[in-house]
């Protein structure tokens, strides 16, 4: 990987981090399209950066941190799940991450939901209200229950934010709401997600690698967290105004044509 495969890799995943369209999905498929050779390192930066893009959350909602300390309880008891399912299947989903077709059919199917998710969830919007931890009362019951929507998203092409909105939807939030609370439940999943990474990329390729690649890791990551500052806020006030169809709507597009192009032949591994 060079310097401009980096940062185009870093600012797509600025851009859908927080998106319901799959970040890693559309990592994967970046790579595909510009030729990236996949290996351990790769496999790494793709976890890594997702930092960088975590870190505009605590920037853009920082006084949201300092709520309570029960505030950190409930982000504590949703990133559970993710923590479990994360650690035991780790090998699984490093093969998933090289499987563009279960990107493809990830980004199809959840298109529809997506479609079809602002009827499901209509009355939650009836509730608007600034701060969910206190006015739509987010108990450690849902709190978990949201968490285990996130272990969905573990699949590339499901979309962590897709997965966390609508189970936050399950339990009455309304959308900015449910976004919010996705953005935080992103912080303690995503560091523990690049640290454990990293760790495991020391202990099999050695620190020595990470030193001459980290140059590259932190202009990933700066990039990534430049991109994110804009495309939260942006998607925000999207989201509370038009909801999700316009996503499902791209999810299936893209979806579709990547299919196409397998069934043709198209290399895109």
């Amino acid at each position: 990987m060079n310097w401009f495969e980096a940062i185009i890799i870093a600012i797509i995943e600025g851009l859908t981090e927080f998106l319901p369209i799959s970040s890693t999905g559309h990592m994967i498929l970046g790579e595909a399209v510009l030729g990236i050779k996949k290996d351990a390192f790769e496999n790494l930066f793709l976890v890594n950066i997702q930092f960088g893009a975590i870190l505009s959350v605590i920037i853009l909602y920082w006084k949201k941190f300092f709520q309570s300390f029960d505030f950190y309880l409930k982000l504590f008891v949703a990133f559970i799940p993710a923590a479990v399912f994360g650690f035991l299947l780790n090998d699984y989903i490093d093969q998933l991450l090289d499987n563009v077709l279960v990107v493809a059919i990830s980004l199809f199917v959840g298109g529809f939901v997506l479609i079809f998710i602002d009827k499901w969830f209509i009355k939650n919007e009836n509730t608007e209200v600034e701060n969910y931890s206190e006015n739509q009362n987010i108990t450690f019951k849902k709190a978990i229950l949201i968490g285990f929507f996130q272990v969905i998203s573990m699949i590339p092409g499901v979309s962590r934010s897709a997965a966390t909105i609508i189970g936050g939807l399950t339990q009455k939030l309304n959308r900015k709401n449910a976004a919010e609370f996705s953005f935080f439940l992103a912080v303690p999943t995503m560091f523990a997600a690049s640290a454990y990474k990293m760790y495991k990329f020391i202990d099999t390729e050695g620190i020595n690698v990470i030193v001459d690649k980290l140059p590259i890791l932190l202009i990933g990551n700066a990039v990534a967290f430049i991109v994110a500052l804009l495309a939260i806020k942006t998607f925000i006030n999207f989201l509370t105004k038009y909801g999700f169809k316009v996503f499902g709507y791209y999810r299936i597009i893209l979806g579709t044509l990547i299919i196409i192009l397998l069934i043709i032949g198209k290399n895109l591994s």
